[in-house]
Parts: structure tokens; sequence; C-alpha cells
């Protein structure tokens, strides 16, 4: 691909996402959301492999479901209330289509299934914008409906994703594959707090986004695709596989690193909000996730393979680590003790 392509096909996701973020209007949130559908595909398929055309296909045709769900859900709204503003949703079915057309786009469970499969056909790279740039417009119009839709079937959806997220992330040996599983997990903690502190998902989001970038961008630098490559991985960069190993932790949601800091403040808000029960539960099922993590970080520095050279290093990065890793990994270790300062931002 071109440099040029790319360069539009980027300016074009950035694009889509401002059109989306900032309208008032359905019409033109829908518009926004087609425009990043149609960039983002030729990312995922510029590979001409196979896998890579199979998880455009789905990516493409899953998304589509998505608008169309979600326009006919602002026109039966705007037919029964006369409003095409995205706060003003007044109409119960158009409500529940919103929430399966929002599903879908973020790939919250039952609607996850199309999410690995795009992750596994695409670079990592994508993969990366899959997981976070992509994510951020749906949530947005999550977050702008959110004191219109059932809480219950939110909650519902929310405890479902994190417990498949951790149970199916138990047996997978791609890595893309495990993060993906990874991101359903986390979603499902952002969709669980929604309706009652809008701010909390909006920051789990940017922690998340900020922690997932950095385990990307080092995978990306010594080409981590499977397990068994991220076992031989450390003889090619143990400082960045050793920044990897407590990034991963901090995704898992250990203190003292950042990733404690929303499930901390999520557990906390439904305490207050007199849901203990349903706090227990995500507590419980985030130890299915905790288990994978500790199992890529066994493998990134724990596990060596058999080395017959008495040289440590025997292989050279392919790439160069990206300039942005370092102060990626840097906030996604060190941000909790700023924590005493977020009541008084939200």
């Amino acid at each position: 691909m071109s440099p040029l392509t790319k360069f539009i096909l980027m300016l074009s996701l950035a694009l889509g996402t401002m059109i989306t973020i900032t309208s008032n209007h359905w019409v033109t949130a829908w518009a926004g959301l087609e425009i990043n559908t149609l960039a983002i595909i030729p990312l995922i398929s510029k590979s001409h492999h196979p896998r890579a055309i199979e998880a455009a296909t789905k990516y493409f045709l899953t998304q589509a479901t998505a608008s169309a769900l979600m326009l006919f859900s602002s026109m039966t709204n705007a037919w029964s209330s006369g409003q095409w503003d995205i706060t003003q949703l007044t109409n119960p079915p158009s409500c529940l289509l919103l929430t399966a057309a929002i599903a879908i786009k973020l790939g919250l469970t039952p609607f996850h299934f199309w999410f690995p499969e795009v992750l596994q056909g695409s670079s990592l790279t994508t993969a990366l914008l899959l997981s976070t740039a992509m994510k951020f417009p749906p949530t947005t119009i999550l977050l702008l409906t959110s004191h219109s839709l059932n809480p219950t079937l939110l909650s519902t959806m929310a405890i479902m994703s994190i417990a498949l997220g951790g149970w199916m992330g138990l047996n997978q040996t791609q890595t893309r594959k495990i993060l993906a599983f990874s991101s359903i997990s986390h979603l499902g903690w952002m969709t669980i707090i929604i309706t009652y502190n809008p701010k909390l998902t909006l920051l789990t989001f940017y922690l998340y986004s900020l922690m997932t970038t950095s385990i990307f961008l080092s995978m990306n630098s010594t080409n981590t695709l499977k397990l068994s490559t991220l076992m031989t991985s450390w003889t090619k960069a143990p400082m960045l596989n050793t920044t990897l190993m407590l990034t991963l932790l901090s995704l898992a949601g250990l203190p003292p690193l950042t990733g404690f800091l929303p499930k901390w403040l999520i557990i906390q808000e439904l305490t207050k909000q007199e849901m203990t029960t349903t706090a227990t539960i995500i507590s419980m099922l985030s130890l299915l996730g905790l288990f994978f993590y500790l199992r890529l970080t066994y493998c990134s520095t724990i596990t060596l393979p058999p080395n017959s050279s008495n040289k440590m290093k025997q292989w050279s990065i392919k790439k160069p680590v990206n300039t942005l890793t370092p102060t990626l990994t840097l906030l996604s270790l060190s941000l909790l003790p700023l924590s005493p300062m977020i009541p008084t931002t939200t």
C-alpha cells in the first residue's frame, strides 16, 4: 500500500471519528460510522491473504448490519417522537434496537463472534486500530444515549461479556485472539457502569486504549503473533519484554499498576449503587482474565527457549521500536498515584 493511500485512509478514519463524536443528529453520526467502516476495510485486507480477505468481509457484513439497525432505530424514534436528536431517544423499541446495534459495533456478548476472527486476520497495527480507535465512536453514542437504555439489559450483556472474554481467552495460543477476548472483557467493565457514571466509562476506555496500544506496539516490534513466538522474543529484546510483562499485568488490573484504577473505581461505584452482588460477580470473573494474562507474562519473560549458543542475544529485532512505546508503557504502569484526583474531575 502506497504512503499516500495509507495517509488518505488514516485521514478518513480521523474524519469519520470526529464527525460521529461531535454530531447531535442521528444521520451525521451514522455517516461518520460509515466513513470509518469504509476506511478501515482496505487496511484489513491490504495483505491480500485469504484470512485477511475473510476478515474484511466479516467486518463489512457485521458493521453494515449494525449501521442498518442503528438507522432503523433512529428513524423509528423520529417517526414516533419527531426528534432526530441523539439524546432524545424515547421510543422503547428504538432503545432496544440501538442497544443491539451498538453491541454489534463494539463486539459485546452475544454479538462478539466477529471480533476475534477479524483481529486474527488483520496485521498487528490494524488490530490495534480495531481494538481502540474504532471502538471510540460507538462508545460515544452509547454514552450519549445511556440515560435512555435499559440498565438491566446492559448489565446482563456486560456480565456475559466479562465471563465470555475471560473464559474463551483461556485456551487461545494466538496473541491477537487473546487480546480480542481481553477487549470483549474490558468492554463489559465499561458497559456495566455506563448508566450510573458515564464519565467513569470514558476514563476506563482511555486507560484501556493506553495499555492496549502499548502492548500492540511492543508485540509489533518483535513481530509476536503467537505464544511460541513470544517465548523466543526474550532473546531479541529483554528490556522490551520486561516492560511488556508489566503492561500485561497492568491490563489484568493488578495493583499498584494503572489497570487497577478503573476496576477499583467501577467496583466502588457499583457498591455505592447497592449492586454489591454484581460487583462481586465481575470481580470473580476477572480472575479468568487474570489467568491468561499471567500465561502471557510467563511466556514473555519466565519461559526461555532451548539455547544451543552461549550468546544470549541470538537474533536482532527486525523492526525498530516505536518512539511512542516507552512513553505509553510508562503511563500504563504509573498512573495509579493520580487516583485521588479522579473524584474532582468526575
